[in-house]
């Protein structure tokens, strides 16, 4: 589906529901949603894809009308990769009587500020964190913690399904020690002694660190045929360097974060070839794609998406929200009626990552399955498709899997 068939198609809808319902509130006043993530700092490289995806959505959804002719206004809160301005300016949102959230890039930064959200019944959309305990630490009916990336409970799976089908069972873990280093390795664990494999050898190291020469010698000497990374910044750059420092040329794999600017861009070379888990590769695979590529390039001209899958899901996400309040049908934007509204999306929404058909429900608060996955290879400083089966497959948006 092209921007303008959606359009028009939203624009269909938007109007039918503002005949039923233009009587309830005043035209033009404006439905505030928050958004949050580190667009300075660190992490602003793949925050700020999120919020530039975000941004394409609302001008769309506001060009044809908004939500029951109410613009969305967008309330933006940098969090600086830092879990106390995390919290700081979650609590901020809150205050300024946001309807809805939608945000976070940092798993340790998301996970200080579920809390806030939860207690004052805020729905809260969570595009890019992929921190498995983030949408677990509530009792699913009651959570108001919902999510549009993949978690690492699925990602984690399909790297090692996917070594383990090339042959290599001799696995080396490099985790940091942040929350998502932790929750990472965890779900690698997880992952390989469902497979009855045990890795040869585990390391774990500070956020920061600038060598890690001595942890791939022990590696190396372990017989690891493939290395394993779960980090989120530089430091997947600091792995393939020291990897390559000691002459050794075994692959690196590792979740979506091997497709960010610190390892393509930081590691150069040495990143080339690396395996990577991706729900969106940036190629017209398909029309919708193209469309949403030519539109972002269009918003964003001369710019690089330096995290396309930020981008992708982050504008996904607010489709999604603005498809679920279709059923709000009284105007009534209360946090439980989000809620309620997100967990029953009464239409089909033929989205850039997948076709989402009822992304939750009550008891699921993930919106990606691990079928919607595919596998990305650094080629040339950029994420291509690791297998031709793929590509091919790719040309049909998955749905999710009940």
């Amino acid at each position: 589906m092209n921007t303008r068939f959606f359009a028009h198609t939203l624009r269909a809808v938007l109007g039918v529901l503002l005949i039923a319902c233009s009587p309830l509130f005043a035209q033009n006043q404006t439905l505030k949603i928050g958004v949050i993530g580190p667009f300075t700092g660190a992490s602003a490289d793949f925050g700020n894809p999120m919020l530039n995806g975000i941004k394409l959505a609302v001008d769309e959804i506001n060009a044809v009308g908004g939500f029951l002719g109410r613009p969305l206004e967008l309330v933006i809160k940098d969090d600086k990769a830092n879990p106390d301005e995390g919290l700081k300016q979650s609590q901020a949102l809150i205050a300024e009587k946001v309807s809805v959230v939608v945000g976070f890039c940092n798993t340790g930064v998301a996970a200080k500020s579920l809390d806030v959200y939860q207690t004052a019944k805020v729905p809260l959309i969570i595009p890019c964190s992929t921190g498995s305990p983030l949408t677990a630490k509530f009792p699913a009916p009651e959570s108001y913690i919902f999510r549009t990336s993949a978690r690492d409970a699925i990602q984690a799976p399909f790297v090692v399904n996917d070594i383990l089908k090339r042959g290599w069972d001799k696995i080396a873990i490099f985790a940091d020690k942040s929350g998502y280093g932790e929750a990472g390795l965890q779900d690698v664990l997880k992952a390989l002694d469902a497979k009855q494999v045990k890795p040869v050898h585990v390391a774990r190291f500070d956020v920061g660190v600038k060598d890690l020469t001595e942890e791939m010698k022990a590696a190396k000497a372990a017989g690891a045929e493939v290395v394993f990374s779960y980090t989120v910044g530089p430091e997947n750059a600091v792995i393939a360097k020291s990897k390559q420092a000691i002459g050794w040329k075994v692959p690196q794999v590792g979740p979506w974060t091997l497709s960010f600017p610190f390892f393509i861009d930081g590691a150069k070379e040495a990143a080339e070839g690396a395996l990577v888990v991706q729900t969106f590769i940036a190629e017209p695979s398909n029309e919708r794609r193209a469309s949403f590529l030519t539109a972002y390039a269009r918003k964003y001209p001369g710019k690089r998406i330096t995290v396309p899958v930020a981008a992708a899901q982050g504008y996904d996400a607010m489709y999604i929200l603005m498809y679920s309040m279709f059923s709000i049908r009284d105007g009534n934007v209360t946090g439980p009626a989000i809620k309620a509204a997100l967990e029953n999306m009464p239409r089909v929404y033929y989205g850039v990552v997948a076709t989402y058909d009822k992304p939750f429900s009550t008891s699921d608060k993930d919106a990606i399955t691990s079928n919607m996955l595919v596998m990305g290879q650094v080629k040339n400083s950029l994420i291509t498709f690791a297998y031709p089966e793929d590509a091919k497959r790719n040309l049909i948006v998955q749905r999710k899997q009940q």
